[in-house]
């Protein structure tokens, strides 16, 4: 959890390049992350140094080369450490001219981060500026891993407006609550197709580190933690950099992080390969049909982005894989074709676990499309018996624009520290959620349609044309009127006449 002191910190860097003139904040993100990059070359070679002092040898692996660069700079002045403490016109020179050239060259080195640098481009336009920011990160606690994914994610919730392609910030809660619901394993080998600034990856991370501890203290396990667990695709090289620099700071040596346009490649190689898909993927518009995956098409002939998707996620999990994704509302009710068939592949082919149906204001300020989550594991061979429908009306945090929390930090999230009454479950469902589904082959069963949860047999799913929209299903409560009889009624209205009559010849008396 950060303080104060360290988001004020935050803040005053994002202010520093805000004013330096540099307003764009995924331009802001990037030129961060690019400091961090090399302040974490630094580290390393200075951890490489204590080791080879203690253990009186010399250094095993050298993170900052020998010698001199191209242009004649000695590498030595090229580190962190180094340029930091000097001048801020020489500094600049130095970033400038020789660090961000040296970045570019570490592709050689097969790190996935080094690969993502090539691009790198040096945008601070003033020494002043660069030499203030410096100091700034200097100055933040980037000790403790925790600390440092926190701070990251923290600057990733500056960037307040969608991408070009559709690309927006997953609500870490909604992340968290996916990973939770799929319970990742360390045997597992994740992948999110279009992955962005690494979230799920990250979250699936810290799930793994904090319920199998263990499995980072066996070689082969952390081998398998840091270099093949964690896959992630996108077509965009910001992207790609901010998100390999999310999963080093979340303590993640090597994901297998990755330029692909995950609709257009051919997927041979990636066939069945992954045990948990987990995805927020764009669905914005669609794409031209010759520039679609044939191996796509063969699944759903379509040229929507968010169908595509879907069979993407099929294509991708090997059999017993299971997946939790983000889908419009659209996908859960369409009447093309396409969307028949898909749905209809989902329930008879798969099994599909759940359906989420999450507010409308969850994605905002970035959009206000309604959506759900859906749950399948992938069988080739049906299993579909009941599907659990939850209907999620609040998720702690208000639906407006401003998108405030509307409990205290201990009682947000899934697992909040503190139960929830149920007035507060009225504003957080994410805990009831994850509670329920633990139930969905019991207690849910035996639910009526008419509360938040429920299950809807396959049998009454495939009556509905395959419909999975949570409003086809749930049944809403009408209030109950008593109706009197007739005679009772008309009782009345002769008693009433009578009074009326009275009445009346009372008047006329006092009149005369």
């Amino acid at each position: 959890m950060l303080t104060g002191d360290i988001r004020n910190k935050v803040d005053t860097i994002w202010n520093a390049f805000w004013s330096g003139g540099i307003s764009n904040p995924l331009e802001v993100i990037e030129q961060i992350t690019y400091l961090l990059f090399i302040k974490r070359l630094d580290d390393l070679h200075i951890a490489e140094e204590a080791k080879a002092r203690t253990l009186k040898r010399p250094m095993e692996r050298r993170v900052i080369p020998k010698g001199s660069d191209p242009r004649g700079r000695p590498y030595e002045d090229l580190r962190w450490s180094r340029f930091a403490n000097m001048a801020p016109a020489e500094m600049y020179i130095i970033v400038g001219e020789h660090v961000f050239p040296f970045l570019r060259t570490l592709g050689g080195e097969g790190s996935t981060y080094a690969r993502h640098m090539e691009g790198a481009r040096f945008t601070i336009p003033t020494p002043a500026l660069l030499a203030r920011v410096v100091d700034l990160i200097g100055q933040l606690p980037l000790e403790e891993r925790d600390t440092k994914g926190d701070l990251y994610e923290y600057m990733l919730g500056k960037i307040a407006s969608a991408g070009q392609n559709g690309q927006f910030r997953t609500p870490r809660h909604i992340i968290r609550l996916m990973v939770e619901l799929t319970a990742p394993t360390p045997q597992d080998t994740i992948c999110d197709p279009a992955c962005g600034t690494a979230g799920f990856l990250v979250a699936a991370g810290e799930y793994l580190r904090e319920r199998y501890p263990e499995a980072l203290r066996n070689t082969k396990s952390r081998k398998h933690f840091h270099k093949d667990l964690f896959n992630g695709f996108d077509f965009d090289a910001t992207m790609l950099r901010i998100g390999s620099m999310n999963m080093l700071l979340h303590g993640v040596d090597a994901p297998n992080i990755v330029y692909r346009d995950s609709l257009s490649q051919d997927h041979a190689g990636e066939d069945e390969k992954y045990t948990l898909v987990l995805a927020n993927p764009p669905f914005a518009g669609s794409l031209d049909h010759d520039s679609v995956a044939k191996d796509l098409l063969q699944i759903v002939k379509t040229k929507k982005t968010e169908l595509l998707f879907l069979a993407l996620c099929l294509r991708l999990l090997k059999p017993g894989g299971r997946a939790a994704i983000i889908v419009p509302d659209g996908v859960l009710f369409g009447s093309t074709n396409a969307h028949k068939e898909l749905r209809r592949r989902l329930v008879e082919d798969q099994k599909l676990d759940a359906v989420i149906s999450l507010p409308g204001g969850v994605f905002k300020p970035y959009a206000g499309v309604s959506t759900a989550i859906i749950v399948f594991t992938k069988t080739n061979s049906g299993g579909t018996d009941h599907v659990w429908f939850y209907d999620m009306m609040a998720d702690g945090w208000s639906l407006d624009d401003k998108r405030t929390p509307l409990l205290p930090d201990d009682r947000l999230g899934p697992i909040p520290q503190i139960a929830l009454s149920d007035g507060e479950h009225a504003q957080n469902n994410l805990p009831d959620i994850l509670a329920r589904w633990a139930g969905r082959n019991g207690s849910e069963r035996k639910r009526p349609r008419t509360t938040q949860s429920f299950c809807v047999p396959k049998v009454d799913i495939v009556a509905q044309g395959y419909d999975l929209s949570l409003n086809r299903h749930k049944k809403v409560v009408h209030e109950e009127i008593e109706h009197r009889a007739p005679k009772a009624i008309v009782a009345d209205l002769t008693k009433l006449e009578e009074k009326i009559r009275s009445g009346m010849k009372e008047l006329e008396g006092m009149l005369r």
